[in-house]
Order: structure tokens, then C-alpha cells, then sequence
């Protein structure tokens, strides 16, 4: 049995943790609200926006619809999204796993990787090294301390400029899509070329758009924005996964700490009480041979 002293500093030892993962709780919790908001209120216009670009998309020809043009796949660029900090359980393991799997899903092709978020940057600078002409960037986790419209469109806009030059034949957005703070669901979806909407039994007639002002307007405006909201939606749904994600893991770390808390002062004290036994044995000992 571990003496006293070896136990006493493991409690104040773990004591410590749980402080520490409960402050980190709480601040999860805190920016959980926030982002879980912000996703909320964004989702609903930007599927809707989504579904009207795939509709869009698919009524024009091939010579105005530069970001819908399917070609042959030959380089493929995925747009992967983590966070910058750790101690979220399986958040950002979940996305390289993914990343992973579509490199191998696309071994034909050339595949590069432009990261959103410190961890996976740094999966990114041990396995990807692009010989595009894109001078992908290395520092997009600075998005997360501003996060923002504007600051995401501009990843939407080089890899939109990517495509339109045939750098890329095809863009992929890999993030954790939030459902609730114990469940973010892995997404890997086609930014580029877009992709006409699903044929369902609810929309299976071909929709007709009066254009106005003009065609031409609507392209060049239209369809940029949206598939730059697609992209912040994206980074709104991981942020908000992330926190999730974070918050569930502390939670189940604090939980963990204060059970083994309770396992070692049992520890402790089962101890204690037999080092005050053996004292009190020694002492009736003593006693007793002074007597005799």
C-alpha cells in the first residue's frame, strides 16, 4: 500500500485537474451558446441558398456556368477544418481520419490540403506537400481569432480562383457538422464544381427562373456569395462542434478525476486507520512489557 504522504499529493495533485477541467467546462459552455446560435440562425439560408444554386447552376450552358463545369478529376484540393486547440476528444482525429480516407479515395489524383485550424495545419505539414501552382497558405488558424464573413470568403475566393483557372477539377469542404454538444457529425461535401440539387419525389419538375436583372448579374454575383456562404457555414457548424465537443470532454474528464478522487482518499484512509492501529498495537506492546 502507497504511503501516506504519496497519496496525499496525488489528491492535491487531482484536486487541481478538476479545477481546471470545470473552468474549462464552463467556458465551453459559455462560447457553446454563442456559436450554437450563430449556426442556428445561419443553416436554414444557406441550405436554401444552396438548394437555389444547384437549381441555378443547372439551367445554364457550359460556357456560363464556369463553377459548375465537371471535367476529368486530375488534382483535387480539400478544404479541411479543425480547431486550433486540443482537449476536445476525438474532434480533430475524426477529421484527419476523414481527410485520410479521401486522399486514398482519390489516389488517382493529385491531392492537396488547405487547413483551417492549427492541428489540422500541422497533420497537413507532415503529409501534404503541394506541387500546384495555389501557394497554398499555412496560416488560416489566425480565422478563428476573428471569425467572420469576411475573413472566410477570402479562403472561398482562392479556391473558387483555383478552380475557374483548372488548377483544381474539384473542391472538397471536410468539417465536423454540429448536431448537439455530445454529437458532431464528420461531413466531407463538394464545394466545386456545384452540383445540381437532388432529384426527389417532392422535386422532380425542372425549375424555370425569370432572370432580372439579367442572367449575366445573377452569375457574377449570385453564385460567388453563395458558395462563400456555404464555406462560413461550414467554419460555423465546426466552430460550434468544436465547443461541443470540448465541453462534453471536460465534462466526462471532471467526472473521471472526482471518481478517482473518491477511490484515492478511500485509499487514504484505509491507510491512515491502519498506520493508527499498528501505533496504537506498538504502544498496548510496550505497556505490556514494561508490566511483565
Amino acid at each position: 500500500m502507497a504511503n501516506l504522504k504519496e497519496i496525499k499529493n496525488r489528491i492535491t495533485s487531482i484536486n487541481s485537474t478538476v479545477q481546471i477541467t470545470s473552468a474549462m467546462k464552463m467556458v465551453s459552455a459559455a462560447k457553446l451558446k454563442r456559436a450554437q446560435d450563430a449556426i442556428t440562425q445561419m443553416r436554414p439560408y444557406a441550405e436554401k441558398l444552396q438548394e437555389l444554386l444547384g437549381n441555378l447552376s443547372s439551367s445554364l450552358d457550359s460556357s456560363e456556368g464556369v463553377y459548375s463545369q465537371e471535367r476529368e478529376v486530375k488534382n483535387v484540393l480539400l478544404i479541411g477544418v479543425s480547431s486550433n486547440k486540443g482537449l476536445c476528444g476525438g474532434f480533430n482525429n475524426n477529421i484527419i481520419k476523414r481527410v485520410k480516407t479521401l486522399k486514398e479515395e482519390y489516389s488517382q489524383a493529385n491531392v492537396d490540403l488547405l487547413s483551417i485550424g492549427k492541428k489540422l495545419q500541422e497533420f497537413s505539414n507532415k503529409t501534404f506537400v503541394p506541387d500546384n501552382n495555389s501557394a497554398i497558405p499555412n496560416d488560416l488558424e489566425k480565422i478563428f481569432d476573428d471569425l467572420n464573413f469576411s475573413n472566410v470568403s477570402e479562403v472561398a475566393e482562392m479556391a473558387m480562383k483555383w478552380f475557374a483557372n483548372g488548377v483544381y477539377d474539384k473542391v472538397v469542404i471536410v468539417y465536423n457538422q454540429f448536431k448537439n454538444a455530445a454529437t458532431q457529425i464528420v461531413q466531407a461535401e463538394q464545394f466545386l464544381p456545384i452540383l445540381p440539387p437532388e432529384q426527389t419525389a417532392e422535386n422532380t419538375s425542372s425549375v424555370e427562373y425569370i432572370f432580372e436583372p439579367s442572367k449575366k448579374e445573377i452569375i457574377e454575383d449570385i453564385i460567388p456569395k453563395s458558395l462563400k456562404i456555404q464555406l462560413y457555414k461550414a467554419v460555423l457548424d465546426s466552430y460550434a462542434a468544436e465547443h461541443g465537443a470540448r465541453m462534453t470532454a471536460m465534462h466526462k474528464a471532471t467526472d473521471n478525476a472526482n471518481d478517482l478522487l473518491f477511490d484515492l482518499k478511500l485509499t487514504y484512509n484505509k491507510a491512515r486507520q491502519a498506520a493508527i492501529t499498528n501505533e496504537i498495537l506498538e504502544i498496548v506492546g510496550g505497556a505490556a512489557a514494561l508490566e511483565a
